[in-house]
């Protein structure tokens, strides 16, 4: 990411999935045996501290994706496949979760204590449960090989390498980033590891592996591999994010087919379970139409065509009216446009649809903000900020918010609290302007 990035998405660098307290402990946990090679491997993490970092971000990520499905069917179908394959895997006592997400981009993801989601997007590009099953098991394969962790361990150290600085398992890449920045939202992928070839092709064997051992047929991770290659490889708001942390090659699709008619051969004769499949995301396939129109409707917000993008989302959302996802991806189209009353609406709609979900909340609190409802938009940074503690970007709001109710006090408090997490960006610097103007600190 660029050197403000992670301020502007809500998070402080230098607590950013690395402690700074990891510095002693660095010493002691700087070789440990992978556990799915038996070898010595460089490491500054412990388990604890991964689950620590996942328990710590991944709700954050969940919650820019819209927030695990609203189809509590849909994700125990899906929760259950994961389950099959976690006890078959190199470290089966980690507390590993499976989910969906309302997200329409395609793309999975695991983080490193075991929180594992994917996508509408690309649940409805699977044909059968076994190829679910080769999905989680690749993002399983990345968690047990600790492929997030070595990237973190491999970061920017200090300290003559023993004490972790600035480092972070997000990319620069992120669906209309400038806009996430402006309305201080983290961006789709501001969180996600970003996979090398080598990491793909370990999180693939291990993947095959443990689908079979839980009883799937191979052919189902070939199957997950030729959906992967036939998707576009740059097509902004759909695929981009999934090719960047999850680089394709042929060489996997090949490896694949070899294991499959060689390795794995015997998993053929082993269920494929289609109608299952078919039978658990019927809903979902029901909304594809809905989906797609959202899709085209992100990739023209990415291209920063708001006009046509809007038009996409209003006609997705004759579809599907009170689609959580949908009226949030609208309401920041419209706030993108500056259409804040109508972009409240729109967030309002996503509240009632998804009450425990946090997106709706903040985008709301955003609108009003622009519309100097200030007292009101404290009340819903106030009600994102309970869903979903620990973004800094909430206290600049509230701030703001306080500011134009002329609290002085309060405000201060606020961006006095947004500053000890983030120092540089134009929210640093209002904060900061604003602190000097009312005397609270000495200008430099």
């Amino acid at each position: 990411m660029e050197k403000n990035a992670l301020s502007d998405h809500g998070m402080n660098r230098r607590k950013f999935l690395w402690m700074t307290s990891m510095s002693a402990a660095g010493v002691l946990v700087g070789c440990a045996i992978n556990p799915v090679t038996g070898k010595k491997q460089f490491m500054l993490m412990s388990q604890e501290q991964e689950i620590q970092v996942d328990k710590q971000h991944s709700p954050h990520q969940f919650s820019s994706d819209y927030g695990v499905l609203q189809d509590k069917a849909l994700n125990n179908y899906i929760n259950s496949v994961g389950k099959k394959l976690a006890p078959k895997t190199h470290r089966p006592n980690m507390p590993y979760s499976f989910q969906g997400v309302n997200a329409t981009y395609v793309n999975a993801y695991a983080f490193p204590g075991g929180s594992i989601a994917a996508t509408r997007g690309i649940l409805l590009q699977l044909d059968t449960e076994a190829e679910l099953a080769a999905l989680m098991g690749h993002e399983l394969g990345h968690v047990n090989a600790r492929h997030s962790a070595e990237q973190m361990s491999k970061g920017k150290l200090a300290n003559l390498g023993i004490a972790l600085a600035s480092a972070y398992i997000g990319k620069k890449y992120s669906q209309y980033a400038e806009l996430a920045q402006t309305l201080g939202m983290m961006g789709a992928s501001a969180l996600l590891a970003f996979y090398s070839r080598d990491n793909e092709r370990e999180a693939d064997a291990l993947g095959n592996q443990y689908m079979v051992k839980a009883g799937y047929n191979t052919t189902g991770f070939v199957g997950l591999m030729e959906m992967l290659n036939s998707l576009p490889k740059h097509q902004s708001g759909l695929t981009d994010i999934l090719f960047a942390t999850h680089p394709m090659s042929d060489e996997r699709y090949r490896a694949a087919m070899e294991n499959a008619f060689e390795k794995h051969q015997s998993s053929q004769s082993l269920p494929l379970h289609r109608e299952r499949y078919m039978d658990h995301t019927s809903r979902l396939r029901a909304m594809k139409g809905a989906i797609d129109g959202m899709q085209k409707g992100e990739t023209l917000m990415a291209q920063k065509k708001y006009g046509q993008a809007e038009g996409n989302f209003r006609s997705a959302l004759r579809q599907v009216p009170d689609d959580y996802a949908g009226n949030l991806m609208m309401s920041k189209c419209l706030l993108a446009q500056k259409k804040n009353a109508e972009a409240e609406r729109f967030a309002n709609t996503a509240k009632r649809a998804y009450p425990s979900e946090a997106q709706a909340y903040h985008l709301s609190g955003f609108a009003k903000i622009q519309r100097r409802n200030f007292n009101s938009a404290l009340q819903d940074f106030s009600r994102y900020d309970r869903l979903l503690p620990g973004n800094p970007n909430t206290s600049f709001f509230r701030g703001r918010a306080f500011e134009g109710m002329r609290r002085r006090k309060e405000a201060a408090t606020e961006y006095n609290r947004y500053l000890r997490s983030v120092q540089q960006g134009p929210q640093a610097k209002h904060a900061h302007q604003q602190l000097v103007n009312w005397g609270v600190i000495k200008k430099k």
